[in-house]
């Protein structure tokens, strides 16, 4: 670290520490529902993940892990040694529910309020067969734990069952049946999920799920089939629940299995077949575009966006880069600030002007073959007659990684 970069740091700290001590003066006055500010500050993910959910103790382990483990690894760590009772002896569920808070605050950095206000509670409940197994209740704020880390709070929670001595969760036809109803009430009714996902991948999803996906009514709007099921509390649709499965555990399927995979973490071969089926659709999100917005390239077609790793200074989180030309030739469809749906990484990106990638290539009137550039776009647009290649997409990689 250098010097002026260390100044900098103490610098920012110092008129933090001055700015808390003036706000816990004037709580002091009374003049206020508390007498302390309610947020403390914390210094690492250690202090943060324990201030949020706990256990007490928590924090030391966590930084002993994280010199040497990966955020997933450290997770089913922490998870394992609350289930053993490093950090005090609870009961099976109190355990289980500790568990899963904590490991879900650890892989979202204690950023969200997913592991408070996204996971309601979690229950020990019992099957047909009056075997015990482990159920999960969401609510919507676990939107912003992000795709890969809902999912990864089933693994966690299958993870924890085991080591409970709970049986897998054994869904009936009635139960399969009312989610998928759910999804698609919920698609009809509320609003789409980032992933439109078949039938038939929910139905296997759900039937392979070793832990019940359940949780709080989030909307207004009713089941009309499926209703008063014995082990479902609501006849209204669960959207964290549905959020969780549909673009979790299905939408980000080759994500987690990934992570699964690395972990050695048994019971999720299943998730292989999903994966595969998404390859298959590859073009799926096609399905979704609205009528009258334009298609700028179909998936994998010679001529349309070359993908170009990288960011430039202008291009942050979920944004992309085109180059100014590209801009000009497609007559001023993508501007800097458009919303672009994309197929790869499977999210959206808003395009910024980047001129140091390469730039499209079109064909004249008169049969002339020419790199556009920045110089010459404006000068050769109304003589276009064919574009051949778009030039480059810039995406960071990054956006790969975590998508």
């Amino acid at each position: 670290m250098s010097e002026n970069y260390r100044s900098y740091v103490e610098n920012l700290t110092r008129q933090l520490e001055q700015v808390y001590a003036i706000s816990v003066q004037a709580r002091k006055k009374g003049l206020d529902p508390a007498f302390k500010p309610e947020c403390e500050i914390a210094k690492d993910l250690a202090e943060l993940v324990e201030g949020l959910v706990g256990p007490p103790g928590v924090s030391e382990s966590i930084r002993e892990y994280s010199k040497t483990m990966s955020r997933e690894e450290m997770a089913f760590k922490i998870a394992e040694e609350i289930v053993y009772g490093k950090f005090g002896h609870k009961e099976p569920v109190k355990a289980a529910e500790q568990a899963v808070r904590t490991a879900l605050a650890i892989l979202t950095e204690g950023l969200t309020a997913a592991p408070l206000q996204g996971v309601v509670k979690v229950a020990i409940k019992t099957n047909a067969d009056r075997s015990r197994y482990l159920a999960i209740y969401f609510a919507g704020p676990i939107r912003s734990a992000g795709g890969t880390d809902q999912a990864l709070t089933l693994v966690i929670g299958d993870f924890v069952r085991r080591l409970l001595g709970l049986d897998r969760y054994k869904p009936t036809r009635e139960e399969i049946l009312r989610f998928i109803e759910e999804v698609r009430l919920y698609e009809r009714a509320v609003t789409r999920f980032q992933y439109h996902v078949s039938d038939e991948e929910l139905r296997r999803a759900l039937e392979y799920l070793p832990v019940e996906v359940t949780g709080t009514e989030s909307d207004p709007v009713e089941v009309s089939s499926f209703r008063n099921l014995p082990r479902i509390e609501t006849n209204r649709i669960r959207g964290g629940a549905l959020r969780v499965v549909n673009d979790g555990i299905v939408g980000r399927a080759s994500k987690v299995w990934t992570i699964v995979e690395k972990l050695g973490i048994q019971g999720w071969d299943w998730l292989k077949q999903v994966r595969e089926s998404k390859k298959k659709k590859s073009a799926g999100f096609m399905e979704e575009v609205i009528a009258g917005r334009p298609i700028f390239s179909f998936p994998n077609k010679i001529g349309g966006f070359r993908l170009r790793y990288g960011r430039a200074r202008n291009t942050g989180l979920a944004a992309v880069g085109v180059h100014p030309a590209t801009m000009t030739v497609l007559q001023g469809f993508i501007a800097a600030g458009t919303q672009l749906r994309l197929g790869l990484p499977g999210k959206g990106g808003v395009v910024l002007p980047v001129d140091s990638i390469e730039p499209p290539v079109v064909r004249l009137k008169n049969g002339d073959v020419v790199r556009v550039s920045s110089e010459n776009a404006r000068e050769i647009n109304e003589r276009i007659e064919k574009i051949l290649f778009l030039g480059d997409l810039l995406i960071s990689f990054g956006d790969f990684l975590y998508s």
